[in-house]
C-alpha cells in the first residue's frame, strides 16, 4: 500500500512539474502576443492619426493576437486547473502518508 501510495505520489509530483512548465512556456507566450497586441494598437492609433498603413493587415493582425490570446487563455486555465488538481492530490496522498505512519507507530507500541 505504502509503495503504491508513493508511486502515485511520484506521478503526481510529475504531473504538477509538467502543468508547472506549460503554465510558464504559455505565460511566455502572453508576452509575446500582447507585444503583437500593443505594436496592433500603435498602428492603429497611427491610422486614427491620418498616417497611411494597410489597414485590413492591421485589422487582421488584431484578429489574429485576440484569437492567440484567447487560445492561450483557455489553455493557461487548463494548466492551472490541473496544477490545482495535482496539488490537492499530493495533499491527499500525504495525509495517507501520516495516517500510514501514525498507524506504524501504534502497532510498533502495542509489541
Amino acid at each position: 500500500f505504502v509503495q503504491q501510495t508513493e508511486q502515485s505520489l511520484q506521478l503526481m509530483t510529475q504531473r504538477a512539474l509538467e502543468a508547472e512548465s506549460n503554465v510558464e512556456k504559455l505565460k511566455q507566450e502572453i508576452s509575446i502576443l500582447q507585444g503583437e497586441l500593443e505594436s496592433s494598437r500603435v498602428e492603429n492609433k497611427n491610422l486614427r492619426a491620418g498616417q497611411t498603413t494597410n489597414l485590413g493587415a492591421t485589422k487582421h493582425n488584431i484578429d489574429f493576437a485576440l484569437q492567440n490570446l484567447h487560445k492561450i487563455t483557455a489553455s493557461v486555465n487548463l494548466s492551472i486547473r490541473q496544477l490545482a488538481s495535482g496539488a490537492e492530490s499530493l495533499h491527499f496522498v500525504a495525509e495517507v502518508l501520516k495516517s500510514t505512519g501514525k498507524i506504524s507507530e501504534v502497532e510498533a507500541e502495542q509489541r
